[in-house]
């Protein structure tokens, strides 16, 4: 058997359900040669030999993949010998153990299969998939049979208990079509999602309404990776992770992983919106009709009406004629929590010729009330743009659609990720003097990934396009392209740039012009990091950003100007250096601080100092997620580190200051130690398909005082420390610093000055830099 594994495992001709098919075939084959084997005289329907292996679940349906479970049944007659029939057991598990396949077993009469099955709706499932293998066949087509009367006799609690089933799935799992790592099986329009259709389908087939072959081949999709990715990583994986798509995409034919990962997100939203719509019809017919309650429809627009829960069209609403009646519907549907009616949505396919080319003035206040609804309005415009309504209202959405991202700092594909942004961005429109621009800037700020070249840049030119479009003047486009062409500036310079260096303020203030512009900035700037993932949004982000913005507001309003009310620094982001930082810096010795998950150190100015304190951290397994460091003329040092702990529930602060103590002082071998914890621990983490190639950058202008130096690479074990101890060794004084880790990634700044404390400006020493630190990180 190990053989026949291995070359079918080994054969690429088979993909999918193909390959699966074989795959249960083989071990068919096997298994009546083991229950022979164990059970010679198993064949007739009486006597106490009578027993019967019947496959349930995946192996059922005969779709087992290379990491499956097998599922089995050992059934027997009622008065069977329970000794012969656990020793025939046995001689049937512990093969399969032997072979390295996880099993879900149990022995029981048929009776007792139906009564646990009656009572628990895994059991039911499983037995709706229940396929005779070997022996008794008459026990076999009485558990078949019994099965599917009980599931069929007790339709209305099963359905129940698979709807709520499914929505307690997907809220733990996501969204299969929209993740950059989806999980096929589980999540919102994975391979699961279609089995519950197969099961209630089962229950009341009079329930479903819906087109088997598209929904057979998403289905197909999804398994053809699943088989891959398990054939590629001998595990029972399901999460297709980013350092695998590649190779499975080149296992099924396509040419990269966007391709697959495209036909991925398509297929899982077919069956998603196959599945959302099934189970609402199925809730709807179990709970009955909302109008027999006194409920009566409600008209919410000209044309549209909110009926038993769904948003639908009235009899004289007519499609070809009115050019806004499909956003009627869909803000009505946002604004409601409510979701367009199937036959309606399938009406505006079918016969809305979509919006002019030059906007109704109503047009545009319909699409910004749509975006203004919030994340509401994310289930409304997916269910549009899956039917080719959306297409007609934003036709530079196509570029975008189900297109990934290329690393796990994002969560999302790019269109998921736009509508993500303006929902969010819908939630701070109390912080902008135009929340329409918000809105629209936030749906339209990544539309330039699209395309070839920078996605900034790119996007400039649809926000052109679509401002003037909807009507808006020609100085709220300028304001919209500037939304776009700078939605990254207020994050990059607020994480990476000295904030009490003017010239970092007025560089800011050059781009972006006006304050109503830096306000519009700083709020889409927290829509699309909290959109973005959990790594791009911090307390500590934030407050960078608000002084950032802030002090950019009184460079262009005017210094003597008073700030606006509200606009102030976000709680948790605390200031850097603190006042009691700077005490620290004014008195004389060593100042060592550790609270929570920040610590500080103040001691005299000398190259080293940085990087041990760094190297110390790293040492005890803990991660650097934010640094900034200070030096003054006095020859004083200031450094403070935001580190998290991925083991330990506390970070263990005293061991931590005892070897910081130590190596401050020269007295721990601190090289030598980081090379023995680099061999035991480092490893990549996640990361994007596209390799990040390390790269080492300066900027003489941005700084009067400093050059400011960028380092991006892969964040490893000690990365900092590494980097930081190159720098001492060319004897750079880190006058500031700006350390940040997104997500599988480092980007860090330092502002350094030569050993006679001037900018470093010859080619050669630069380059010389360049060198050392590339080696460093490589």
């Amino acid at each position: 058997m190990t053989e026949a594994r291995a070359r079918l495992r080994a054969d690429t001709t088979l993909t999918g359900a193909a390959w699966c098919r074989a795959h249960s075939d083989l071990v068919d084959t096997w298994l009546t040669r083991l229950l022979a084997d164990a059970a010679p005289g198993a064949t007739g329907a009486t006597g106490a030999t009578g027993v019967a292996l019947v496959a349930v679940g995946g192996y059922g349906r005969q779709e087992l993949c290379p990491e499956s479970d097998i599922d089995l049944m050992l059934l027997h007659e009622r008065k069977a010998n329970q000794a012969q029939v656990a020793a025939v057991a046995d001689r049937i598990w512990y093969p399969i153990w032997d072979e390295g396949y996880h099993l879900g077993h149990s022995v029981c009469t048929v009776r007792q299969a139906l009564s646990l099955a009656s009572d628990t709706l895994e059991t039911a499932t499983a037995l709706l998939s229940a396929r005779h293998l070997a022996g008794d066949a008459g026990l076999s087509d009485q558990l078949i049979t019994g099965g599917r009367q009980n599931w069929e006799k007790r339709d209305s609690r099963w359905l129940t208990a698979l709807a709520a089933g499914v929505a307690e799935r997907h809220e733990r799992t996501g969204e299969a079509a929209f993740r950059l790592e989806p999980d096929l099986k589980e999540a919102r329009g994975g391979l699961r999602d279609v089995h519950a259709l197969t099961w209630a389908q089962a229950a009341r087939a009079i329930l479903l309404d819906y087109d088997e072959e598209p929904l057979a081949s998403a289905y197909s999709v999804l398994l053809d990776a699943r088989v891959e990715l398990q054939r590629r990583t001998g595990r029972a994986a399901n999460v297709l992770v980013l350092q695998e798509q590649e190779g499975v995409a080149r296992a099924l034919g396509f040419d990269n992983a966007d391709q697959l990962m495209g036909r991925i997100a398509e297929a899982a939203r077919r069956i998603a919106w196959t599945s959302d719509d099934t189970w609402r019809r199925v809730t709807s017919t179990l709970r009955g009709p909302l109008t027999r309650t006194g409920l009566q429809p409600r008209l919410l627009a000209p044309g549209v009406v909110l009926r038993d829960g769904e948003v639908t069209l009235t009899p004289d609403a007519v499609a070809a004629e009115d050019p806004t009646l499909a956003l009627r519907v869909a803000v009505a549907a946002a604004q409601h929590a409510s979701v367009i009616e199937r036959h309606t949505l399938e009406h505006l396919a079918a016969e809305w010729p979509g919006l002019p080319e030059r906007w109704p003035a109503e047009a545009t206040t319909l699409f910004i009330a749509l975006l203004s609804a919030g994340h509401a309005a994310i289930p409304v415009i997916e269910a549009l743009d899956h039917t080719g309504v959306w297409d007609r209202i934003m036709p530079e959405w196509r570029a975008v659609r189900c297109r990934p991202q290329h690393n796990a700092y994002h969560r999302f594909t790019v269109d998921r990720h736009l509508l993500e942004t303006a929902a969010n961005a819908a939630g701070l429109t109390d912080q902008v003097e135009r929340p329409d621009l918000l809105v629209l800037g936030a749906l339209l700020h990544d539309l330039g990934k699209g395309h070839p070249g920078d996605h900034s840049e790119v996007g400039v030119g649809f926000a052109r396009v679509v401002g003037t479009r909807m009507g808006f003047s020609d100085e709220d486009v300028e304001t919209l392209e500037s939304l776009v062409r700078h939605h990254l500036l207020l994050p990059d310079v607020a994480s990476r740039r000295d904030l009490d260096d003017p010239v970092t303020i007025e560089r800011v203030a050059e781009a972006v012009l006006t304050v109503e512009r830096v306000r519009l900035l700083a709020a889409l700037t927290e829509a699309d990091s909290l959109a973005t993932g959990p790594s791009a949004w911090s307390p500590w982000k934030a407050g960078l950003v608000a002084t950032l913005a802030e002090r950019v507001e009184e460079v262009l309003a005017g210094s003597d100007q008073p700030r606006p009310p509200g606009r102030g620094r976000v709680s948790g982001g605390s200031a850097f250096p603190s006042p009691q930082q700077l005490a620290w810096l004014e008195q004389p010795g060593r100042h060592i601080d550790a609270t929570g998950d920040v610590l500080t150190v103040v001691t005299g100015d000398r190259p080293g100092v940085f990087s041990r304190v760094a190297g110390v951290l790293a040492l005890h397994g803990l991660d650097v997620i934010a640094a900034s460091a200070q030096s003054t003329d006095a020859g004083r040092a200031l450094a403070e580190f935001r580190v998290v702990d991925h083991v330990r529930d506390a970070v263990p602060w005293p061991r931590v200051l005892a070897d910081l103590d130590r190596a401050l002082d020269g007295r721990l071998a601190l090289s030598a130690r980081m090379a023995e914890r680099v061999r035991t621990y480092d490893r990549p983490g996640p990361f994007s398909r596209r390799p990040t190639v390390a790269a080492v950058t300066f900027d003489n202008a941005a700084s009067t005082s400093a050059t400011v130096m960028d380092v991006h690479t892969v964040d490893r074990v000690g990365v900092l420390y590494r980097v930081t101890r190159a720098m001492a060794e060319l004897d750079l004084d880190i006058r500031s610093a700006r350390v940040q880790t997104l997500g599988p990634e480092v980007v860090d700044s330092f502002y350094v000055r030569d050993d006679q404390g001037q900018k470093v400006t010859g080619h050669d020493c630069l380059r010389e830099i360049e060198r050392a630190v590339l080696h460093a990180v490589g």
